[in-house]
């Protein structure tokens, strides 16, 4: 939200709206600045103790670098928003440019974690057994018959992989 509102905001410069909606892109991202430290310091405590296999390990130090290459990024915006901020500057170009390129970092991170848990299932409770009125059959993936009923076949990769723990 923050780069959206500094584009706005260099696009309503000479408005009363676009100083208020750089002052909310200034706050947006020094906050966020300091929820990406506390996101990454959790990041940290999650790849040392969540149970995976070697590929989901693989995906997990790849998410893991994108996340500080972005961490880095963000704080660098953050300290060039401030010293813009303290000189009374509008932001440049040249930081409106820095902010997309953190906003391609982010997303790409984002990304990563969410094949984390999509593909890899990491960090996801294992989902209960469908039983009673309604619920006698998987609506996908791989099952066999077994009965009445339609059972999904279950498996763990950290069974057929080992627990892969740092």
């Amino acid at each position: 939200m923050s780069g959206v509102f500094f584009i706005g905001a260099k696009l309503l410069s000479n408005r009363k709206f676009g100083d208020e909606m750089l002052i909310a892109a200034r706050w947006f991202l020094w906050t966020g600045g300091v929820f990406t430290i506390a996101t990454v310091i959790a990041g940290f405590f999650a790849y040392y103790s969540v149970a995976h296999d070697t590929p989901s390990h693989i995906a997990m130090t790849a998410h893991r670098n994108w996340a500080l290459v972005t961490l880095v990024g963000i704080l660098f915006c953050v300290g060039w928003s401030i010293v813009q901020y303290k000189k009374k500057i509008q932001p440049t170009m040249s930081f409106i440019l820095a902010m997309l390129i953190v906003l391609l970092l982010l997303s790409s991170t984002a990304w990563r974690g969410g094949e984390l848990v999509y593909r890899y299932g990491i960090g996801v409770m294992s989902l209960p057994q469908s039983s009673g009125v309604g619920h006698q059959h998987e609506h996908g993936g791989n099952t066999e018959e077994n009965g009445h009923h339609l059972k999904k076949k279950t498996s763990n990769a950290s069974e057929q992989h080992g627990n892969h723990k740092h």
